[in-house]
């Protein structure tokens, strides 16, 4: 008889089986016993002869009854001379050797599979089922059915959040794996993993929403890598990458360009990012792990969104620095609300008599204008006006703080200077 899995009907219930289901459960039984038999019956007869087995004797697809065999009329008898017969019986038909009467259990729970395919459940670690749909299944009570790795249920409770198990019996792996194999898939996949600072890769064995097997895949494919560290620029961003000062000022300068003229490329972190495809995805051959992303040049890589007169238009219309009249080149800078700016001494840009003007002569590079000791005293996007009214002010102060500096009345006239005075003076 089955030894199926019987669960609680009820909360003062003994462990009773559901007789119309177990009653289902026995009737296939007997329809696949008497099914089996009859393929193997062909399978024999060949056996016997040397001969292999036709192709008719095949098992019928899951989740199907087992059809029903014509009887067959035999051909007319014809009686063979008497030498040709043989004194040995008959060869009864024999059960298959991987389904015999001595397993039970194993029967029941590859018939029950049969008729319910997508009840095929997986046992979790903490004791919990997952059925091949996805939905979570528990047995009510603790018994010895809880130990099986696999279940073929017959009877489900799908009230709450998990279900019932109800009536099932134990499915042994070889069985799931011998007959369901065409529906097991492999799936390769690659991620980053910020632990290691590398992509890892898996393969994994799935069977609807149960993962049979996992392990790490020890050869991933160059495709694999890619977009894995793509998927993760395009989920954590732009600054997992090696970026230098040196590239994050052109990234200013590429973006000052773009807010004058959206022709220039968009090179913003979340464009960067969402765009990671690309542009930056002919660049990762050969990369896995972090060290072979801090060998990327994002400076470079930036730069090649540019052609060559692009290039040329770009130093001129964003210069990454200001020749002043003392003849220092003072860094521009393109970040912040008052970009863009540069930071100079006063003494600097004596005789600088407009504000110098870049991005097509359409922006003012404001000027931060420090003292001696490179402290800010005075912040203007207008040079000639601060000549002509604030500077005296400026100069009343920084004359007794800085008494042996050069102030001159004068300042559009006067001769820049980055030492104490100019040449000549006194």
């Amino acid at each position: 008889m089955l030894d199926a899995a019987k669960g609680a009907r009820g909360a003062g219930s003994a462990l009773e089986a559901d007789p119309a289901a177990l009653q289902r459960v026995q009737q296939l039984r007997r329809q696949w016993e008497a099914r089996l038999l009859e393929l193997d019956q062909p399978a024999n007869e060949a056996a016997a002869e040397g001969l292999a087995a036709p192709p008719s004797a095949q098992a019928p697809a899951p989740g199907t009854l087992p059809p029903q065999t014509p009887p067959t009329q035999a051909p007319p008898a014809q009686t063979p001379p008497a030498q040709a017969l043989s004194t040995q019986a008959p060869t009864a038909p024999q059960p298959r050797a991987d389904l015999d009467a001595q397993q039970p259990d194993r029967y029941c729970g590859l018939l029950v599979s049969f008729a319910y395919p997508d009840r095929i459940a997986m046992r979790r670690p903490d004791g919990r089922y997952l059925l091949r749909s996805g939905r979570g299944a528990v047995l009510p009570m603790k018994e010895s059915l809880g130990a099986a790795a696999f279940l073929a249920i017959a009877d489900v409770d799908d009230e709450g959040a998990e279900g019932r198990i109800l009536l099932a019996a134990p499915l042994d792996e070889t069985d799931l794996y011998r007959y369901y194999g065409k529906e097991i898939a492999e799936e390769r996949s690659a991620a980053w993993d910020d632990a290691s600072g590398a992509v890892r890769a898996r393969i994994r064995q799935t069977f609807g929403a149960i993962v049979l097997k996992e392990q790490p895949d020890p050869q991933p494919g160059p495709e694999q890598i890619t977009r894995a560290l793509l998927d993760a620029v395009i989920v954590k961003g732009v600054g997992i990458l090696p970026w230098t000062d040196r590239a994050r000022m052109l990234q200013e300068r590429l973006l000052f360009l773009h807010r004058l003229d959206e022709r220039w490329p968009d090179v913003s972190d979340e464009t960067l990012a969402a765009t990671a495809e690309s542009w930056l995805a002919p660049y990762l051959s050969g990369v896995r792990k972090r060290s072979d992303l801090q060998a990327l040049s994002l400076y470079g890589i930036l730069e090649n969104l540019l052609d060559w007169p692009l290039r040329q238009v770009l130093n001129a219309e964003a210069p990454t620095h200001l020749l002043v009249p003392s003849g220092s080149k003072i860094q521009v800078h393109y970040d912040g609300p008052q970009a863009p700016y540069a930071a100079v001494r006063l003494q600097e840009v004596f005789g600088m008599m407009e504000t110098p003007r870049i991005g097509f002569g359409r922006v003012a590079i404001t000027l931060h204008l420090l003292s001696p000791a490179s402290r800010p005293v005075q912040v203007t996007a207008d040079l000639r006006s601060f000549w002509e009214t604030t500077y005296f002010e400026v100069k009343k102060d920084l004359k007794g703080r800085y008494p042996k500096h050069y102030w001159p009345d004068d300042p559009m006239e006067a001769t820049a200077t980055r030492k104490v005075r100019p040449d000549g003076q006194r």
